[in-house]
């Protein structure tokens, strides 16, 4: 085995409850995430790390195997990253080894297969330990995103670069995106969060990077998702 797929969805959601299976455009909105792992040629397995008895159902309907999650893993403070722990050991245990991990949040249904294979390649291709989706930043911290001290006082986020005074000219600043993580399973283990290691990436447009954690995000996706189906 090489690629194993992973999609971690807990029954607790105090943004939008009951996400993870709520029904977006005619089916559960983990579904999404499931089918489109399934559609690459690159991913052997497909699983869903959860603590809910009613998404590990949905989870097997679609398809998936379920890993169950614990307790601990599952509570609204307890780190992701542990999660992804516990799910590569249980499929090394129960399956072996795997080259590379991939996680698929069901908060973003508009991905397509492709986006998942251009991480994963781009993950063989480089001398990363993982690969993550970013998308072209709205706002650019290096004009309009400030923070406050607590008098009130603001200043820039970051600095621009000596000799940079236009927007133009400017670094470019991208959104980290929810649309696909592929990593080498042992930087997971070894490491205790995304950031402890060599990070490379690949950009995605606008209209497949949504990332729904309100009522809103939902509409929206559901708004893109009938739009592609009247425009098809």
């Amino acid at each position: 085995m090489s690629c194993i797929a992973f999609i971690f969805a807990r029954g607790g959601s105090k943004g939008l409850p009951g996400k993870n299976i709520k029904p977006l455009a005619g089916k559960p909105l983990l579904q999404y995430s499931i089918e489109v792992a399934r559609q690459v040629k690159e991913i052997s397995h497909v699983f869903v790390s959860t603590d809910c008895e009613n998404i590990g159902r949905c989870a097997r309907e679609a398809g998936a195997e379920v890993i169950v999650r614990p307790p601990e893993l599952a509570t609204d403070t307890a780190p992701e990253w542990a999660a992804w722990q516990h799910a590569i050991r249980h499929v090394r245990q129960h399956l072996g080894d795997f080259n590379t991990f991939v996680s698929l949040p069901a908060t973003s249904p508009l991905r397509n297969a492709a986006d998942v294979s251009n991480a994963i390649h781009q993950l063989k291709q480089s001398e990363a330990d993982l690969c993550l989706a970013v998308t072209a930043a709205n706002r650019n911290p290096f004009f309009n995103m400030v923070v406050r001290d607590a008098m009130g006082k603001v200043q820039l986020v970051s600095s621009l670069p000596s000799g940079v005074h236009r927007r133009q000219d400017a670094p470019a600043v991208f959104d980290i995106t929810t649309v696909v993580y592929a990593a080498r399973p042992d930087f997971i283990l070894q490491q205790e969060k995304l950031f402890d290691g060599m990070i490379t990436s690949i950009v995605v447009p606008k209209e497949r990077a949504v990332d729904i954690d309100d009522i809103y995000d939902f509409m929206l996706a559901e708004a893109i998702l009938k739009g592609d189906k009247h425009a098809g």
